[in-house]
């Protein structure tokens, strides 16, 4: 497969994943997974899915990318009182985006509390984007079963994280 169609087959998925981590679409993200993608080629072994492998860089990327920005605004605090005003003019600033992340922590913490056939159709449908049909394939049953646990598992997750909804 060539670069250009892995990078199409998997667009929409890096963008969920980054989107996920981050908690928002960053090009600059997209573009660096991508990068790493291409200079750790020959290090891709084909005992795995290749989604699943960009899959993780793309989640690597974007929790160094928001460690990154933590320090950097720790730096920017310590150094000068005006950072507050630089930090104001921001959309989102970074204690936001400690407060989101806190939240996603709970929600990864919420997810390894499901049982194990619940939590990975979540993370294999919801976090990677498989279809049903994909999933039913990786986990050999039925479509109507993925569509059962998935459900299931929200239901759960609803009532652990009852207080984020």
């Amino acid at each position: 497969m060539h670069f250009n169609e892995i990078i199409k087959a998997n667009k929409e998925n890096v963008k969920k994943i980054i989107r996920l981590v981050s908690g928002s679409d960053n090009e600059d993200l997209e573009q660096e997974v991508y990068l790493k993608v291409w200079k750790n080629a020959d290090k891709y072994e084909e005992r795995g899915n290749i989604k699943g492998w960009i899959g993780t860089i793309a989640k690597n990327v974007s929790k160094d990318y928001l460690k990154s920005a933590v320090k950097k605004h720790e730096q920017l605090i310590a150094e000068d009182d005006t950072a507050l005003d630089i930090i104001k003019d921001k959309k989102e600033t970074p204690e936001l985006k400690l407060i989101r992340n806190d939240r996603q922590e709970r929600i990864i913490k919420a997810i390894n509390r499901l049982k194990p056939k619940f939590r990975e159709v979540v993370i294999y449908c919801e976090v990677y984007g498989y279809t049903y049909e994909e999933a039913a394939k990786r986990f050999k049953c039925p479509v109507g079963t993925i569509k059962s646990r998935l459900y299931n598992a929200k239901k759960d997750l609803a009532v652990q994280l009852e207080d984020l909804l």
